[in-house]
Formats: structure tokens, C-alpha cells, sequence
């Protein structure tokens, strides 16, 4: 490495943010970038380990040392050209994922992991500034045409390596604008989506065709589909969240997280919202659910200006340091801080929502809850709960999102019309190994295929299944694995 003690001698050191006061005034990232000096120490820590745990822990298999050292040399190309060698959208993946490559670093077992997520965004972002991230149009096309449904992370990733290899390549994406979560999943206070648009504008530069407002099964002919296209991936992402069906369920107020979530990012965008809309100012407003998307909620309830903010999970709190049962390098679930924590929001583990309250009108205006307490078995995993007597009461709000994940796709409309095959999840069913359908000109990668995970997962999977998809159409393959990396 560029210098052996840097782990030693350097801490690690986050950017400075936007006070929470300010920033809840608009919509837009409040990361402020590293120094250069400082970028070059946070690199200089990547320990000289021999065997980097850091990449198993990545599911792109990210050559991470090199890369850190190349930005210690301060040479930008060199590091660009590395972390594009694994991950087509380190954009993405620099603002978004949870890193777990991070909680595999070798320096994590007793110190702070090298800042390998902060170093991802600032190698691709100062190659665009620097000019070496160009569209590259493939030289040669092998005649044969591919659609991809859906234009998340999966589907943008099988694009574009599907498209590096010659292949004629069109995704179809139902909603109004290309990114699916990445757009309309995530607020712009995570990702910008000048950021999405950027990459997308790269993809129709090197030869990707998007169409929009394209429902495949309902306004664009699966027959079509499968005569004009030689092969298809099912990239639609898991669309269905979990349900809470308890008493009082169709009170008006009570609404899936996403729905809310992609209504501001609609408004951001100035594009029109059709559905009803979904407004928090001046509100108290409930989560349920812990996890990232409860986590948006809270930062765009902020935003939009609510009374009060509330958020609770069913599961116990999660320890804030590794336990016995959460060994390094495994991926650790730790008590989570997120940014728009820090903004402002009640928070209450072991709670269970017992029942809806509406007033004579129809309208939410309480939750009946309970505390809970849970059985742990010898691993450290709650296995059951019993309500905690006397601790029954109704907490006040007009406004609760459903925040408790994703069941598997829309099965209605396309899947069903294909005849593909679901495993028992009620996810598509397709190996690991082959990205296959039952029926052989059909793949599928991504939440669709593995059910709801991380989006550095997501382009993982669209990697790999353009390259069973390259092998299927030309008896062989150039699309590097993820265990086979070559760069220039």
C-alpha cells in the first residue's frame, strides 16, 4: 500500500454535513466533500492486510486496496478505471449502500473500518469532473436484441453490460421516467437525481434504448416482447410491501411508506402526482417499521414540516457494538443513527400496533399500542413475544407509513401472463448459477429474483445475469465475473 502505517497514524474522519436546522429546508445532498489532504489519509489507512476481507464482504467484489492506493497516488484514472471494473454505478453505491464491505475491513476488528464507501463516491465523482468518464459505444453489434423490464439497479446494470458487448439492448420501464427505486424510492436528500439522470444520459449515448410509460402485459404485448427480442430479464425489483392488517387498517391516513416516498420525489421533480396526496405538514406522523425506507420517511416528514415524527419496530433494539453472536467479518445488525434521525424523531422498540383509530369521519387519529417483550434463543435471535401487562395505551396521529419491507413482485400483469415459475417466497425462480427462467429466453436478476435486498446486491445480480444472458446468445462469454476481475 502507499503507506504502510497510514492505519496507525490516521483516524477516520467523515465529511462535514449541513446543520439538520438548515438542511431540513430542502431537498437537496448536504454532504460536503473531503479536503484533498484528508481524502489522502483516509485512503492512507487501508492496511496492507494480505487478504482482503473487505472484498468478500462486497457483494460487486469491489478490488478495493487497489483502488485506495491509487487515491493515495492521487492517480484518479488509474482508480476510476478499477472501481468501474466491478461496479457500473459507484454513484450509486457511494451515496446508498449500507457498506458492508466496511464491516468486513481488517482494520474494523479493533478501530474504525477504512472509509471505503466515502472513497467510492469521491473517485467517481472526480472522474466526472476531471473528464475521464466518457460513453463508450460498443464498435461492434452482435445483431442480437435484448429487453430488459425495469430500469432499477438490476435492470441498469444488465443494460449496460449487456450493451458493452454489442448486444442491442431496450428497457422498459412502466413508470414515467427511467431509475425505478434509485428515482422514486430514494429521496433527493440521498440521491440527486441530476446524479441518476447523468448515468442514464451516458447509457443512451453508448446505443440503451429506454421507453417509458411502457407496462409490459398491459400496454406493451408480451407476444411482441417475446417475437422481437432474442432474449429478456426480468428486472421489475420486490413492489409489494408487507401489510399490517389489523382493526381500523382503512382508516384514511394510513399509507404504504413507498407511496408517500415517491409522491416527493414526483413534487421535486416537478412532475405531476395523479394519486392522493400524501402530506405530513403539520401532522403527527407514526412509522412502523426500522429500517432505511422508515428512515426516508422520517427525513421527508421533516421536510414537509410534521408536528411530531414517531417511529417504532416490533423487534427489540438492536446492540450498538458487535456481540458474540455477530463475529467480524460477518455483516453485523447494529443500532443505526441515520441523518434523518439526527433531524428529529421519536424512536420506541418492542412496540406492537394493536389497532387503528378513526374518527366518526373515517379520518386516523390514533394508534392502540402495546410494549412486547421477547424470548431470545441461545444465538441471541428473538424467537417470540408476550404483550407487556398495563403498558397498553393510544398514541395521537393523522399520518402513519407502513415501513415493514417487501413481500416479493407484482405477480399480476406480466409474470403471471409470461408463466414463469415463482419459488415458494413468491419471487421468480431463477439460480444463482444460471439467472435462468423455465423458460429459456427469459432470466431474472435483482429483488425480483432474491427477494427485497441492498442495491449494491441489485447491480451485483444484473452483472451476473448479462453475463448468462451473453452466454446464451453466443455460446461463450467476455463479461468478467465477480470472482475474475480484470482491469486496465
Amino acid at each position: 500500500m502507499g503507506k504502510v502505517t497510514g492505519f496507525q497514524e490516521y483516524d477516520r474522519v467523515a465529511p462535514t454535513r449541513e446543520e439538520a436546522k438548515t438542511r431540513v429546508k430542502h431537498y437537496g445532498e448536504f454532504l460536503n466533500e473531503l479536503p484533498a489532504q484528508e481524502l489522502n489519509n483516509q485512503a492512507a489507512r487501508c492496511m496492507d492486510c494480505g487478504v482482503p476481507f473487505c472484498q468478500s464482504g462486497c457483494p460487486l467484489g469491489n478490488v478495493i486496496p487497489e483502488f485506495n492506493d491509487a487515491v493515495y497516488q492521487a492517480k484518479w484514472e488509474q482508480a476510476a478505471n478499477i472501481l468501474l471494473s466491478t461496479n457500473n454505478f459507484p454513484e450509486f453505491t457511494g451515496r446508498i449502500c449500507p457498506a458492508p464491505c466496511e464491516s468486513a475491513c481488517v482494520l474494523g476488528i479493533n478501530r474504525p473500518p477504512v472509509s471505503i464507501e466515502e472513497i467510492e463516491k469521491h473517485i467517481i465523482e472526480i472522474a466526472f469532473e476531471k473528464g475521464f468518464i466518457k460513453a463508450k459505444a460498443p464498435l461492434i453489434r452482435t445483431g442480437k436484441k435484448v429487453a430488459v423490464i425495469g430500469s432499477g439497479p438490476a435492470g441498469l446494470a444488465a443494460a449496460a453490460q449487456l450493451n458493452k458487448v454489442g448486444h442491442e439492448v431496450t428497457v422498459f420501464e412502466r413508470d414515467d421516467a427511467p431509475g425505478g427505486l434509485l428515482r422514486y424510492g430514494i429521496p433527493d436528500f440521498k440521491l440527486q437525481k441530476n446524479v441518476v439522470d447523468r448515468r442514464i444520459d451516458l447509457m443512451k449515448e453508448e446505443g440503451i434504448i429506454f421507453r417509458c410509460n411502457a407496462n409490459v402485459g398491459e400496454n406493451v404485448e408480451i407476444s411482441t416482447l417475446l417475437r422481437d427480442f432474442n432474449a429478456v430479464v426480468l428486472a421489475g425489483g420486490s413492489t409489494i410491501p408487507r401489510d399490517l392488517p389489523i382493526d381500523g387498517r382503512s382508516a384514511k391516513g394510513v399509507h404504504f411508506a413507498m407511496d408517500f416516498l415517491k409522491q416527493q420525489n414526483k413534487r421535486v421533480a416537478n412532475r405531476e402526482v395523479v394519486a392522493e396526496e400524501i402530506v405530513a405538514t403539520g401532522k403527527n406522523v407514526i412509522v412502523i417499521g426500522g429500517g432505511d425506507t422508515g428512515s426516508d420517511c422520517i427525513g421527508t416528514s421533516n421536510r414537509q414540516g410534521a408536528k411530531s415524527i414517531t417511529q417504532f419496530e416490533i423487534m427489540p433494539m438492536p446492540p450498538q457494538v458487535r456481540t458474540a453472536n455477530m463475529p467480524w467479518p460477518n455483516y453485523p445488525m447494529l443500532l443505526k443513527n441515520t441523518s434523518s434521525h439526527e433531524e428529529g424523531a421519536q424512536r420506541a422498540w418492542s412496540v406492537n400496533t394493536k389497532n387503528f383509530i378513526a374518527d366518526e369521519n373515517g379520518n386516523l387519529k390514533a394508534l392502540k399500542v402495546v410494549d412486547v417483550e421477547w424470548e431470545i434463543d441461545a444465538v441471541g435471535r428473538p424467537v417470540s413475544f408476550k404483550e407487556v401487562a398495563g403498558t397498553e395505551r393510544d398514541l395521537p396521529c393523522e399520518l402513519v407509513f407502513l415501513a415493514m419491507g417487501f413481500l416479493h413482485p407484482q405477480k399480476e400483469g406480466l409474470i403471471e401472463k409470461l408463466g414463469v415459475e415463482l419459488d415458494n417466497r413468491g419471487n421468480v425462480k431463477a439460480s444463482e448459477h444460471s439467472y435462468q427462467t423455465n423458460i429459456a429466453k427469459i432470466f431474472a436478476a435483482g429483488d425480483v429474483r432474491r427477494g427485497q435486498s441492498l442495491v449494491v446486491w441489485a447491480i451485483s445480480e444484473g452483472r451476473e445475469a448479462a453475463r448468462k444472458v451473453d452466454e446464451y446468445l453466443m455460446g461463450v462469454t467476455k463479461l468478467a465475473s465477480r470472482d475474475a476481475v480484470a482491469y486496465a
